[in-house]
């Protein structure tokens, strides 16, 4: 495979076309075209609506593009031949975050092809989007990780997928997770049973993550031994955890002296991921221990920051499009 650009002084280049305008990528086998153009050519249009300067040209296995952005266009139908040839199908939803990627100057193929595991049910689980995989590059290089942004960016999904991993191959000797026992809107108290009982609605996120990954059984069994912990941050007082993946989700309902208690606990051979949503904040008084934390730890080595935008949801379309909405009426109230 091959993209070739043509040369300013090429004389090819017709004179109504400015240098660096046009670029051609040969697809290197003919049974490809249906996949990556999509039936009735529908990938090729969400491309070519996607970047409208441009002209997108097909002559049987040759794509000729002609415009201000005809080199990345003709980048991204390479990687996306990539993604292809790693034995993955395309869709309308792919290709939407292929493009996104292809902006940022971020190759789909290094994060559409990296693999983390296989859930119980066979699914190949890997970071959909450029954020996603730079929040797993981070959790698999730092001590600490802090992952950041709103509803269906899979931040706990993946934490947790990243835990099972490093307990797969014997990185840790077992897995953590905890939240704090926030109420939003509810009061705790009304729930029926012991405190418990009571907070496991609130870990039922991390229960379903892990069900997914290694099926109810397994999950079980690793419970059973201790091997897998699920419990409230109020467990986590005076411990040392050693050798351990220790996932704190909802952290923006942590304050910021539960904050510090749980960051103080990390000891030797552990791994820590911290998650939250700043925008969604239940904590009495509205003093999160996730507010401001990146001032205050950021030039720590070891300890990273990753943030996710809408452009990283892979729930339905229209959980970005409600984000939006919100930020959107939250900076005209900021305007005023």
């Amino acid at each position: 495979m091959s993209t070739s650009l043509t040369n300013a002084d090429e004389p090819e280049v017709p004179s109504r076309v400015e240098p660096g305008t046009v670029a051609e990528y040969v697809v290197p086998s003919n049974h490809l075209m249906v996949g990556l153009l999509g039936g009735r050519d529908e990938h090729l249009r969400l491309i070519e609506r996607a970047f409208p300067e441009t002209t997108v040209s097909v002559r049987g296995n040759v794509i000729d593009c002609t415009g201000p952005d005809a080199a990345r266009v003709a980048k991204l139908f390479e990687e996306l031949v990539v993604v292809l040839q790693s034995g993955q199908s395309l869709n309308p939803i792919t290709i939407g975050r292929t493009v996104e990627m292809a902006r940022e100057d971020v190759r789909p193929s290094e994060v559409l092809t990296s693999q983390l595991l296989r859930s119980a049910k066979g699914t190949t689980i890997r970071p959909n989007t450029a954020g996603q995989k730079r929040y797993c590059d981070a959790i698999a290089t730092s001590t600490i990780t802090f992952g950041v942004g709103p509803a269906g960016t899979g931040k706990s999904y993946l934490a947790v997928a990243m835990a099972v991993q490093a307990l797969q191959n014997r990185q840790v000797n077992r897995i953590i997770l905890t939240r704090p026992a926030v109420e939003a809107g509810e009061r705790l108290g009304f729930l029926p049973g012991d405190l418990m009982a009571k907070v496991d609605p609130y870990l039922r996120p991390l229960y379903d993550a892990l069900f997914d990954l290694l099926g109810p059984e397994g999950t079980g069994r690793l419970m059973e031994r201790g091997t897998i912990e699920v419990a409230p941050l109020a467990f986590m007082r005076g411990r040392t955890l050693n050798d351990a993946f220790i996932i704190l989700d909802e952290a923006q309902n942590t304050s910021p002296e539960q904050m510090k208690m749980f960051l103080t606990r990390v000891g030797f051979g552990s791994k820590v991921v911290v998650t939250g949503d700043v925008t969604q904040i239940d904590v009495p008084g509205g003093r999160s221990g996730l507010v401001g934390i990146e001032d205050l730890l950021g030039t720590i080595d070891g300890i990273s920051f990753v943030h996710f935008s809408r452009r990283d949801v892979v729930r339905h379309r229209i959980v970005a499009d409600i984000i939006d909405a919100y930020e959107q009426a939250q900076g005209g109230k900021s305007g005023r």
